[in-house]
């Protein structure tokens, strides 16, 4: 594409590069010019004009944002019209992100007109929430790079629905403790993606009450949030899920908060141990596992592990003892 300052005789056809004010009203950027414009140009003094001319073989923005939009959307993905270059993917209704995050870095190589920027992989969505957004940057871009990033990132934003419909909630209870407060925080998590907290019960901080209760749960995941922190693989929570006929397939992640934090299996209804910053409707670890597994998609302990690059999280204020009471010294 050419760009720069012409002519007014050699303007028409060419793309307005920038407003334009005149006496009649304003000529807006982004509009093909035509003789009549010309004579409005040339009545009020104007001897030149900066344009855009599409080359052979280039395709204007708003057609080639729709065809990169259509090659990139996954099937469960809705996309907008095509507006100033732009396209807008769009969730259509509570899940995750789900992104090869590979071949858009590879699409955002080809060419500096043409991209996409995402949400990070795995984010939590809700109805009509952005995924990605497409820009083609330039008036119109070559039809080649178009091509090679329509091959690059060919279904590469995706969208995974929320798949669970009710969870049991089970808090064990210790003398002093901070009882069933949290209740509402997990409550509001769960209606964030479209669930149901069916059944809230309580029982003391002991494995064999907890083990019957997760025993008897017929909901489609199982919480457990305890009156004392769960610190070991053999602690009460942990402990009551194996009791029960279950797995523990990992406990504490690199995520804080949300360190205390494990999940399982029972007889293939998942099971996740809640770190106590759960009872806070802050964002922790717990968040991006719970959206996940509500999904329907697996959490494994690698996936878990991986967590801990960007799993350093906003501090909550009401916890008792901050992570840091003063800067430390530089390092000599």
């Amino acid at each position: 594409m050419q760009f720069g300052l012409v002519p007014l005789k050699l303007a028409v056809g060419a793309i307005l590069a920038h407003s334009v004010g005149t006496a009649s009203g304003r000529l807006r950027k982004g509009l093909v010019l035509t003789e009549e414009h010309i004579e409005t140009l040339r009545s009020e003094g104007q001897e030149q004009i900066i344009v855009a001319k599409p080359e052979h073989g280039d395709i204007p923005e708003d057609v080639a944002a729709d065809r990169l939009a259509k090659a990139m959307a996954g099937p469960n993905v809705l996309r907008t019209d095509a507006f100033t270059g732009r396209v807008n993917l769009i969730a259509p209704g509570p899940g995750v992100a789900v992104l090869n995050a590979q071949a858009i870095r590879q699409l955002n190589g080809i060419d500096p007109m043409i991209s996409c920027a995402t949400v990070p992989e795995f984010q939590q969505m809700a109805q009509g929430g952005m995924i990605a957004t497409v820009k083609i940057i330039s008036y119109a871009v070559n039809g080649a790079n178009l091509e090679a990033a329509c091959e690059a990132a060919r279904q590469s934003i995706d969208f995974a629905p929320v798949t669970l419909g009710t969870a049991d909630l089970f808090i064990t209870e210790v003398p002093g403790g901070p009882g069933s407060a949290g209740e509402d925080a997990i409550r509001g998590r769960l209606e964030a993606l479209g669930m149901t907290l069916s059944a809230v019960q309580t029982c003391p901080h002991k494995t064999e009450p907890l083990s019957s209760r997760i025993a008897a749960s017929t909901a489609d995941l199982i919480l457990v949030l305890t009156g004392s922190a769960t610190s070991d693989p053999n602690d009460v929570a942990p402990s009551a899920l194996r009791a029960a006929g279950g797995t523990v397939t990992r406990f504490g992640m690199p995520v804080d908060p949300g360190n205390l934090l494990f999940v399982g299996d029972r007889n293939g209804t998942p099971v996740i141990g809640l770190p106590g910053c759960a009872r806070s409707p802050a964002l922790n670890g717990a968040d991006w596992v719970l959206s996940r597994i509500a999904c329907g998609l697996p959490v494994s302990s690698d996936d878990i592990a991986s967590m801990g690059v960007g799993g350093l999280l906003k501090e909550i204020p009401t916890r008792p003892q901050p992570r840091a009471r003063r800067l430390p010294k530089a390092a000599s």
